[in-house]
C-alpha cells in the first residue's frame, strides 16, 4: 500500500521540484517509496501485535487499547521527523480534524450547522496559508513552500507552453 500510494507522488513531485541527473532522480523516488511502505508496514505490525496482546492480557478488547497501541506504534515508527513522516502525520493531521469535528456534532457537544461549513473552512485553510506563504514561508513544510514558489512565483515567469507541461525555470541550457 505505502508503494501504491508513495511511488505516484514521489515520481510527480521528483520531477518537478528536484534537480539532479535522472538515476539520481529515481533514486530519491525509490528510497521515498521504501522508506513509506517500510514505516507502514513497521507500524501495522506494532499495532496489531500491541492491541493483541492487550486484548490477551485483559481478556478482551476495549477501545483504549486501538488508542495506546497507535501512540506507542506512532512514537516507535513514525517519531523521527523526516520528510516521509511529517507528510504522513500532516495528511492525518487533517482528516483527524474533520473526523473529530463530525464526531462532536453526532455526539451532541456542538450542533449541527445550519449550513454547510465547508466554505468557510476552505477560506480559512486558504487565507492562513497564503499568509504563512508570504510572511512566515520558513514555518510551512519544505514540499509546500516549493509547490507554492512554483504556484505564485514561478508562474510569473512566462517563456512557452514548455513552462506549465515541464517546468517554468529556464537553465542556461534552453
Amino acid at each position: 500500500y505505502g508503494a501504491k500510494i508513495r511511488a505516484p507522488h514521489a515520481l510527480v513531485m521528483t520531477f518537478l521540484f528536484k534537480s539532479g541527473s535522472l538515476r539520481e532522480k529515481l533514486k530519491s523516488i525509490a528510497q521515498a517509496t521504501y522508506a513509506h511502505s517500510r514505516n507502514l508496514a513497521y507500524f501495522v505490525f506494532t499495532y496489531k501485535g500491541l492491541l493483541a496482546a492487550q486484548s490477551q492480557l485483559q481478556g478482551k478488547k476495549i477501545p483504549f487499547h486501538s488508542f495506546l497501541a497507535a501512540c506507542i506504534g506512532g512514537w516507535l515508527v513514525f517519531g523521527e521527523n523526516n520528510p516521509i513522516n511529517s507528510q504522513i502525520i500532516m495528511y492525518l493531521l487533517s482528516r483527524i480534524l474533520f473526523g473529530l469535528s463530525r464526531l462532536a456534532v453526532q455526539k451532541g457537544y456542538i450542533p449541527q450547522p445550519r449550513q454547510d461549513p465547508f466554505p468557510l473552512v476552505a477560506a480559512l485553510v486558504w487565507g492562513t496559508v497564503l499568509w504563512l506563504f508570504e510572511y512566515h514561508r520558513d514555518t510551512l513544510q519544505p514540499s509546500l513552500q516549493s509547490s507554492m514558489t512554483y504556484l505564485y512565483e514561478d508562474s510569473e515567469v512566462w517563456h512557452d507552453l514548455s513552462d506549465f507541461l515541464i517546468y517554468n525555470k529556464r537553465t542556461d541550457s534552453k
